[in-house]
């Protein structure tokens, strides 16, 4: 009985990491997509300077 109770704790733990590391990969492919926006928008700006108090 012990054996099984162990098993089954052993299967809900490895599902709450499979879930977590699924959400993991969706929040590090929406960060990378939002990156990949700034560093656009970010060259598109004049050459790097995005603050007022770089401009000369």
């Amino acid at each position: 009985m012990i054996v099984l109770i162990l098993l089954l704790l052993l299967v809900l733990l490895l599902l709450g990491v499979g879930f977590s590391m699924h959400v993991l990969w969706i929040a590090a492919a929406v960060l990378l997509i939002f990156w990949i926006l700034g560093f656009s928008r970010h060259h598109r700006n004049g050459g790097g300077r995005r603050y007022a108090w770089n401009r000369r």
